[in-house]
């Protein structure tokens, strides 16, 4: 069974429940609880935990790199139990989608590292492992956050082949593109040399 050949109404089930908890904007609730402003006007203006950290709150960052893993990670779990793997996979797409594209803060949300990386863990917690390690390791040795971003999510697919987790690779294919689309204009920043490092502001 391939990843969208599941009855409708699960199909539907799936995708409106993953959307919902990948639509909660963790960073921008969290600096509201936590008196920081609005995180649309920090910054590069974006709503991921890179950009609470240009708050100068770790605290801020770390919660909001940790609720928008979960709330990926947990959007899988619940799909899974209920329906199923393929289902796993349309609410881990779904969970992405929302993150970026949340209807709360008019279809323009985040890029979706951390809510991808939480998805990772949860469909495979070898490949999660892996595209963790991958971030963590460009991250602290370039020091961009973007770019470390960029190296998990395009690496993945070749994990999912080296750990035999293939059917996932249609999924984790998707995911990365969408990843390199989100961040194109990060992309230019880093190849003019005007990208901020993690911590800049």
């Amino acid at each position: 069974m391939s990843l969208f050949e599941v009855p409708t109404e699960v199909f539907m089930l799936a995708a409106i429940m993953g959307y919902l908890l990948g639509s909660i904007p963790s960073g921008v609730l969290l600096a509201r609880v936590m008196g920081l402003g609005n995180l649309r006007e920090i910054g590069s203006g974006n709503i991921g935990a890179t950009n609470v950290l240009r708050t100068g709150n770790k605290k801020a960052a770390a919660l909001t790199l940790l609720f928008d893993a979960a709330k990926g990670a947990i959007a899988v779990l619940i799909a899974r139990e209920l329906w199923g793997e393929n289902a796993a996979q349309i609410a881990a797409l779904a969970a992405f989608l929302g993150h970026c594209f949340p209807v709360w803060l008019g279809f323009k949300g985040g890029k979706g590292v951390a809510t991808f990386l939480g998805i990772m863990l949860a469909l495979s917690w070898q490949i999660g492992l892996a595209a963790c390690a991958t971030w963590l390791f460009f991250a602290f040795a370039l020091r961009y956050s973007s770019l470390a971003a960029l190296m998990a999510a395009g690496l993945s697919p070749l994990w999912m082949v080296v750990l035999q987790k293939g059917e996932l690779f249609f999924l984790g294919m998707i995911f990365a593109i969408l990843i390199y689309w989100r961040h194109w204009e990060n992309i230019h920043r880093l190849r003019a040399g005007t990208e901020p490092k993690i911590g800049k502001k």
